[in-house]
C-alpha cells in the first residue's frame, strides 16, 4: 500500500479529496452495518429479484405489495421458515432489504458525482484518477456480488451461502480499506521511522483484523452467535461439541456453528496477542500513540464480543459489534500507515 507523493494533487485539492473519501468510508461502514441488520432480522431474501434501476422504487400500492409478497412465497425460506406470515410482517423484512439496496445506490452516486467534479476541475493526477476509477468499478462489482449472494438462498436453501456472505463482506471491507488508505495518503501527516519488524508487524496486524472480520461473517452466516452462549469455555468445553466430531475435513472449519464460533474466538485471542506485541514493540520504537489506539480498540471490541455472545446476539449488540470491527480496522490501518522505513545511512552506502 505504498504511496507516491509525486502522484498526489496540490495540497488543497488533496485535502478535499481525502475528506470526500473519509465520508465514503463512513457510507460503506453504514452499508456494512445495515447489511448486518438484514442478516439479523432475516430480511435478506425478502426481495427475490435484482433490478438495479427499477428496484429503487418500492411498492407504491396494496396491489404492488401483494405482488412482491407472492414472489417471496415461491422461495424455500417462506415455505420452511416463515409460512403463514402476514403481509405486515413481510413489509417489516422487505424494508430492511430495500433500504440496504437503496443505500448501495446512494453510495454509487455519492462516489461518481464528486469523482466527475474533481476530474472536470482537473484536481486529479493520472495515477489518482486510475485508483479512483478502480474503486468505482469494485463498488459496481459489489452490487453484482451481493445479488450472487442473495441468489444462493432462492432455490435449494432457506438462507444465503455463508461462503458467498463472507465474499460479499470481504469486498466491502476491501473497499473500506482501500478508500481509507488512499484518504490517509492524501491527508497531511507526519510519519515515524520504524524498523522493518515494526512496519511488517503493523501491516500484519491490519491483515489480521481483516481476517477476523471474515471469520465473523461465517458466524453471522450460520447464526452461530446465538449458540454456545458461555465464556470463556463453549458450554463447558474448550473444543465444543460438533467440532472435529469425525475425521478432519474442510466442513469442520466453516460449516458448523461450533467450528465458526470457535474459529472466531481463537482469532480474537490471536489478534489481542498481536495488539499487545505491537504496543510493546512500538513503545521501544517511539511509536506509542497509534499503537495504544489499536490496543484500546481491540480490547474494547473483545469485551463487546464477549457481551454479545453471552447475550445470545441481540440485534443491537450484534450491530454494535460489527461497527466496532470497522473501528478496529480503521485504527490498525491508521497505525500501519503512520510508519515508514528509516532513512538510509550514508555510511552504509559508502
Amino acid at each position: 500500500m505504498a504511496s507516491s507523493t509525486s502522484s498526489l494533487p496540490p495540497q488543497k485539492s488533496a485535502r478535499h479529496i481525502a475528506i470526500w473519501l473519509f465520508f465514503m468510508c463512513g457510507l460503506v461502514a453504514a452499508m456494512v452495518i445495515v447489511g448486518g441488520a438484514t442478516r439479523l432480522t432475516d430480511s435478506g431474501l425478502s426481495i427475490v429479484e435484482w433490478r438495479p434501476v427499477t428496484g429503487a422504487i418500492p411498492p407504491m400500492s396494496e396491489t404492488d405489495w401483494l405482488a412482491e409478497f407472492e414472489k417471496y412465497k415461491t422461495i424455500p425460506e417462506y415455505e420452511e421458515v416463515n409460512f403463514g406470515m402476514s403481509l405486515a410482517e413481510f413489509k417489516d423484512i422487505y424494508w430492511w432489504e430495500w433500504g440496504h439496496r437503496l443505500l448501495g445506490r446512494v453510495i454509487g452516486f455519492a462516489f461518481l458525482l464528486p469523482l466527475i467534479f474533481f476530474a472536470a476541475t482537473k484536481q486529479l493526477t493520472r495515477g489518482l484518477s486510475l485508483k479512483l476509477a478502480g474503486l468505482f468499478i469494485l463498488g459496481g462489482l459489489q452490487g453484482a456480488l451481493g445479488w450472487w449472494m442473495v441468489s444462493s438462498g432462492l432455490a435449494d436453501r432457506v438462507d444465503v451461502s455463508q461462503y458467498r456472505l463472507a465474499a460479499h463482506l470481504s469486498l466491502a471491507v476491501l473497499l473500506f480499506t482501500a478508500m481509507f488508505w488512499l484518504a490517509l495518503d492524501l491527508w497531511p501527516q507526519t510519519k515515524v521511522s520504524a524498523s522493518d519488524k515494526l512496519r511488517i508487524g503493523a501491516l500484519a496486524l491490519a491483515g489480521g483484523v481483516f481476517a477476523q472480520m471474515i471469520l465473523g461473517a461465517f458466524v453471522a452466516g450460520l447464526r452461530a452467535g446465538r449458540t454456545f452462549n458461555t465464556w470463556p469455555l463453549m458450554d463447558g468445553k474448550f473444543f465444543p461439541d460438533g467440532y472435529f466430531t469425525g475425521g478432519p475435513s474442510f466442513n469442520d472449519l466453516f460449516e458448523t456453528m461450533a467450528a465458526v464460533q470457535f474459529n472466531h474466538r481463537i482469532g480474537a485471542y490471536l489478534l489481542a496477542a498481536g495488539a499487545v506485541w505491537f504496543y510493546l514493540a512500538a513503545r521501544k520504537g517511539n511509536y506509542e500513540g497509534r499503537a495504544r489506539l489499536v490496543l484500546a480498540a481491540v480490547g474494547l471490541q473483545i469485551v463487546l464480543g464477549v457481551w454479545t455472545v453471552l447475550a445470545a446476539t441481540p440485534i443491537s449488540l450484534g450491530l454494535l459489534h460489527q461497527a466496532g470491527a470497522l473501528i478496529v480496522l480503521a485504527a490498525a490501518l491508521y497505525a500501519a500507515h503512520g510508519v515508514k522505513a528509516p532513512p538510509v545511512s550514508h555510511a552504509a552506502t559508502a
